[in-house]
Order: C-alpha cells, then structure tokens, then sequence
C-alpha cells in the first residue's frame, strides 16, 4: 500500500467508503458476515482511513464500521464522518431535518456529534466533515446565530476531532466562496473522476483548493461503477493501450497522476474489487500524459460537452443578466446522466436565474467566439429540467 504524508499521519493513498458495504438484498440491511471480511481485508492489507456518516445504510453504516474497526489499536486506523447539515435548516431559530430526513427527531448539532460517537464507539473522529457543502446548504452552515463551525472547532480543541475539513457537491465558486468564508478547514472531499474533470467541472474545484493549500480526497472516482465498464468503442480504446488492465483500473491511476490527490475513496461491495484496488494502490503508476489525452477521447464518445471557454461575452449582451457559461456547464452535466445532484444548485437559484428566463433574443449568441447557438441550448436545457427535477 502507498501512503501519503497528512500533516504528523501517514494515510494510506486508497481509502474504504462505508456507503456501498453490501446488502442483505437491493435494499436491505448490512450483510454483516460480507461486509465485515471486507473491512477486515481491507484494514489487513494496509488501508487506514474508513470513511462513514451520519445516514449511510439508514443510519447503521456508523456503528458497524466502528464495531468492526474497534478490534485493532485505535491508533492504527483513521475515522472519518460527517454532520449532516445538507440535510437540515435552522429557521426562526428552530434546527429541523429536511428532505427524506424530515420527521426524524428535532435535534442539536451537539446531540447529533454525541450520538456519533457513541454509535462508532470512539472519543474521538480522526476526521470531521461538514457533509455536502453545496449552494442550498451553505447559509446553514455559515450562519454565525448557529454556530456548527464553531462548535466543531471547540470539539477539535477538546482533541474530540483531530482534522477538519467538508465533503462538497457544490460548485466551484460556492467551495472558494466557503473558503474565504472561514479559514480553518485542513482537508476537503469532493467528486473527482478523469470524466467530472470537465463535465462538473472538478479541474477547477481542485486548482482552488489546491491554491488554497488543502489535500483532496476523493469520492465518487468511477462515479458510481460508471467508469468500470464504457461504452464499446471506449471500452476498446483503452484495451488496445493496455490489454491486461481493467477498465476501472484507468479511473484509479489517473487520480495517481493529480499530486494534491491525498486518498481516494472506493465503495467497494466485493471482496473481487478490494483485492484489485489493493493491487493498483500497491504501485505508483499514474497516467501518463499520452494516456490522459486518450482519457479525453474517451470522454468525447460518452458525451458531447457544449464548448463554452467561459469568456463571459455573452453575459454583456444579456438582458435578463443570466449567468451563461454557468448554465450551459449546468447542461453539459444534465445531458450525461440523470440531473437529480443539480438540484443542490438549482433550489438556491432564483426563476430569474434558471434557463427558462431567456427571452430568446439571441444577443447572447451574436457575442460568442465559439458560435454556440446558446438561446437553442438553454431551451433543451429547460426542458430537461422540466422533465427530470421539477
């Protein structure tokens, strides 16, 4: 296993997420008996940061990681978990839970952190996040009458967390934002694949952090077993570069070849599947620089991104003041795959901001370098959203 320095700890580059452990059935419970040989193995052959939270498996991915792990020193594995605040408001000063959540018992942030604990068994997290900093979660978690970052900042002088730091499915301008915001955040956890590079526009999210002095982990690298198996005409271009890999193998090496990449974090629901992450985090084998540029062919078969540079000359000419390249990068992403995960941007955006505000005039596209018929475009796109999200 290849470790990385984090600060005084050395983390294993390959990491174990806690909410794809295999199931009794579909929807079932933990497979206890699987589940447990999996973590088991993992920890045997040198993986050191398990990652859970709050509502994994509905809440049992928590205290089962932390009954498993709880065998071996304590010191010799790092636990990370997350406060669900994506998931709750405070409103006239009143904290709830939303969404599939809503109804469970009205609680404090302290209330949920001790129930944490208590559930994995441990006095203190290795690792803490704000789970899922994103554009509807972010009032929630900046708001100063609340106080959740404050808060985990006394428990990481307490020692109760060593490191802290935030999971985010929100936009690039949203983490920079967070980042001037408050400047204490060690660590962050965002999706990054050789695929979201461009289509969620990961490259950028990681040049800021990595400005800003923070390692990665990273969630989501095949993008949900996406990337394990493409298209047949990708699939072909990358076994005629190397026969004997698999396809998943290409999504693991290229995050090899981002410096600031501290872990990557695999769901892994199969024992066939820990053993070759255990292989491929055994070796320092990035992709090369040929090799990312077949990535990007192979990018190119699956979708057809709009090619919007973000020059922003179209945005002069609006008269509705829509910010374009962010809509049209907003598109790319619903095009490829159900856009439910655009939803955290979308609920913070005003009717006045959506694509269904152009008005068709077609200034926009008079101004754009790379010819896009952009009116046309915001019209499929608002289709789009009127079919799968409202």
């Amino acid at each position: 296993m290849i470790y990385k320095p984090f600060q005084e700890l050395q983390l294993s580059t390959l990491g174990m997420g806690n909410m794809r452990l295999p199931t009794i059935d579909k929807h079932g419970p933990i497979d206890e008996l699987k589940a447990r040989a999996i973590i088991e193995n993992a920890y045997e052959n040198g993986v050191n940061y398990f990652d859970t939270a709050y509502r994994y498996h509905e809440g049992e991915s928590e205290k089962f990681v932390g009954k498993v792990l709880n065998q071996y020193p304590r010191e010799s594995w790092y636990l990370a978990s997350k406060m669900p605040g994506h998931m709750m408001q405070y409103k006239n000063g009143k904290l709830e839970f939303i969404g599939y959540l809503s109804g469970m018992k009205k609680c404090s942030t302290a209330d949920i952190f001790e129930e944490q604990l208590e559930k994995c068994g441990v006095e203190y997290f290795d690792f803490y996040l704000l789970h899922n900093l994103c554009e509807t979660s972010y009032d929630f978690y900046t708001d100063e009458d609340l106080g959740i970052v404050e808060y985990l900042l006394a428990q990481k002088q307490a020692g109760r967390i060593r490191h802290l730091g935030f999971s985010a499915h929100g936009r690039a301008e949203t983490i920079e934002k967070f980042l001037k915001w408050k400047d204490c955040f060690e660590f962050a956890q965002i999706q990054l694949n050789y695929m979201d590079w461009f289509l969620q526009d990961a490259g950028r999210k990681y040049e800021i952090l990595t400005n800003h002095g923070i390692p990665v982990i990273v969630m989501e690298p095949c993008r949900g077993g996406k990337l394990a198996n493409l298209n047949e005409k990708a699939n072909n271009l990358l076994k005629k570069e190397r026969p004997n890999d698999s396809i998943a193998s290409w999504a693991f090496r290229y995050l090899q070849s981002l410096p600031n990449i501290q872990t990557v974090l695999s769901g892994m629901t199969t024992m066939e599947q820990l053993k070759e992450n255990i292989d491929i985090f055994s070796q320092n084998n990035p992709t090369t620089a040929y090799e990312n540029k077949l990535l990007n062919q192979v990018v190119s078969t699956m979708i057809n991104l709009i090619p919007c540079t973000a020059c922003r000359y179209c945005c002069e000419g609006c008269p509705q003041g829509l910010d374009i390249p962010k809509l049209l990068s907003m598109y790319n992403e619903s095009t490829f795959d159900n856009p439910s995960i655009l939803k955290f941007t979308l609920d913070a955006m005003k009717n006045s901001e959506l694509p269904g505000a152009c008005l068709n005039c077609g200034a926009c596209k008079k101004l754009c370098p790379q010819n896009i018929d952009i009116p046309d475009i915001l019209k499929k796109f608002d289709l789009v959203l009127c079919k799968n999200i409202n």
